[in-house]
């Protein structure tokens, strides 16, 4: 089953979009070749508010958020996890509103570092963040009209987290399930194992709409979650047969296959190889020179 992105988007920078009854989106203006065209931020309810991944440290989508707001009471922040375009605005909106601040936990990698290793993702990390209160998987919180149940999907982030809007069909699936591209699977932060196994949770769903972190909603996600699972098997797949070919190093392997991706991603794409090498090397389908790292060399098991 072969995946069709949708990379159409209008971000309306600034402006809050109803994307569903009772839910609208406020795009911060932080685009990138990794957040697309900036952070979806999202406000649910009509009274009294829940805000849902408040977004980067940026005073603009600050003032836009409370403008949005419009004075209304705001009970919950919620954050999917703690990457900077995702997490760091929490602190200042939850200031101005007085609303609580949930989320699976702090800032943490997917597993320690290696000796000697150096973590590349340090800069994107959000290490001053701390909710007033840790979700549980499956925990349900009650707002003024409106139920957000959490559904802990690790992978992307070790604290990663979805969140369903009770009773809608909704799941603000933030980076895990975007439309316009795969998400970033980057060890030491994210797993390979960790984000497979969660593509399965979300398969078992029955979800009918995905909105997503960064660009436009997934209308159709079941399809959407099978064609992303057979696409990281193909490209699991790809990878093992260059090394078949005779590639040892990651580098090779990026070079070969992600010909037509854009170069400023070849550090991305090396990282995301990786993480599929240390499954592959955990299930035994690939060997190693000494330890799993980004500068090893691998072979057929």
């Amino acid at each position: 089953m072969a995946i069709e992105f949708d990379t159409r988007f209008e971000p309306a920078h600034g402006q809050a979009v109803e994307v569903a009854p009772g839910v609208r989106r406020v795009t911060a203006n932080n685009p990138s070749p990794f957040t697309f065209h900036g952070t979806n931020s999202y406000l649910v309810g009509t009274d009294t508010l829940a805000v849902i991944d408040p977004g980067p440290e940026d005073e603009a989508h600050l003032k836009a958020l409370l403008a949005a707001i419009g004075g209304r009471p705001v009970s919950h922040v919620f954050v999917s996890h703690t990457h900077r375009d995702h997490s760091p605005l929490a602190r200042r909106l939850a200031a101005a509103t007085g609303a609580r601040v949930l989320a699976e936990g702090p800032h943490r990698p997917a597993r320690r570092l290696r000796i000697g290793e150096t973590n590349p993702l340090d800069a994107s990390a959000d290490t001053d963040f701390s909710p007033n209160h840790a979700l549980a998987d499956g925990e349900i919180v009650q707002g003024d009209g409106w139920a957000i149940g959490t559904v802990l999907t690790p992978g992307h982030a070790a604290n990663h987290a979805a969140f369903a809007l009770e009773g809608t069909g909704i799941l603000f699936s933030a980076d895990h399930v975007m439309a316009w591209s795969t998400s970033i699977v980057a060890p030491p932060d994210g797993a390979m194992a960790d984000y497979m196994a969660s593509l399965d949770r979300l398969a078992a769903r029955d979800d009918g709409l995905y909105l997503p972190g960064h660009g436009g909603p997934v209308a159709k996600p079941a399809g959407f979650v099978r064609a992303l699972r057979t696409h990281r098997r193909m490209r699991e797949a790809a990878i093992v047969e260059r090394l078949k070919a005779g590639d040892r190093t990651i580098p090779d392997v990026v070079r070969a296959i992600y010909a037509s991706t854009d170069p400023r991603l070849f550090g991305a794409a090396g990282l995301s190889v990786l993480a599929h090498l240390e499954d592959l090397v955990a299930r035994g389908v690939v060997a190693v020179d000494g330890e799993v790292s980004i500068d090893a060399a691998y072979r057929p098991a």
